[in-house]
C-alpha cells in the first residue's frame, strides 16, 4: 500500500497539519476526508462492497466512493479523482453536509474523520478497480433502510453513521420517495 500524508484538521475543518495515512488511522486522529454518494435516475443508490484486499473493512458494503484529499488538493477535486481510480468513471456532484465521526477498526485502526459528504447522479457503464471494488448494485432507500437496520454488521462504520444523516436530506427533499 502506498503512503500518503492526510490533512489534520480542527473540529471546524481548518488544517492544522498533515500525516502519514496510516499513523493518523493508528493515532485516531482527526483529519479530513469524504464521501460520494451516486444515484441512478430511478433514485436508487450505487453501493460497493469493499475489496478483501483493504486494509479495513474489506468485504463490508459502503457508499459509491470514498477517501482522503491529499495535502493542497481541493476535497470535491480528490472526490472527483477517487471516483475515477475506484469506479472508473466522473460526474458532477455537490456538497451536501459534512459531520465528524469516530470509529474503531477491528484491526486496531480509528476512523476519526471531518467527512464532506457529496451527492451526484450516474448512469452508465462502471469500470470498477478490483483493488477497490469487490462488487456493486443498485438499491432503492427503502431497501437501503431495512437492510442497515436488519444487518448493520454488512455496513461500513461510516456508512452506518452517513446513511440516517443522507436518508433525511432525501426525504426532505423527495418526500421518501425511491
Amino acid at each position: 500500500m502506498e503512503q500518503t500524508d492526510v490533512i489534520l484538521v480542527d473540529g471546524n475543518d481548518n488544517p492544522v497539519g498533515q500525516m502519514e495515512k496510516m499513523e493518523a488511522h493508528y493515532q485516531g486522529v482527526l483529519h479530513r476526508a469524504f464521501s460520494v454518494f451516486l444515484f441512478n435516475k430511478k433514485g436508487m443508490m450505487l453501493l460497493q462492497q469493499r475489496s478483501t484486499k483493504k486494509y479495513h473493512s474489506g468485504g463490508l458494503w459502503t457508499n459509491a466512493c470514498c477517501s482522503h484529499p491529499y495535502p493542497g488538493e481541493e476535497t470535491e477535486a480528490a472526490a472527483h479523482r477517487r471516483l475515477v481510480e475506484e469506479l472508473g468513471i466522473d460526474t458532477p456532484i455537490k456538497k451536501i453536509f459534512d459531520f465528524v465521526y469516530k470509529a474503531e477498526m477491528p484491526n486496531g485502526l480509528t476512523e476519526h474523520e471531518f467527512d464532506h459528504v457529496f451527492l451526484g447522479e450516474f448512469e452508465g457503464q462502471l469500470v470498477p478497480n478490483p483493488d477497490e471494488v469487490e462488487d456493486y448494485c443498485y438499491l432503492s432507500m427503502s431497501a437501503i433502510h431495512e437492510s442497515v437496520h436488519t444487518r448493520p454488521e454488512r455496513y461500513t462504520a461510516w456508512f452506518l453513521l452517513a446513511y440516517p444523516r443522507l436518508e433525511k436530506w432525501w426525504n426532505e427533499r423527495y418526500g421518501g420517495k425511491s
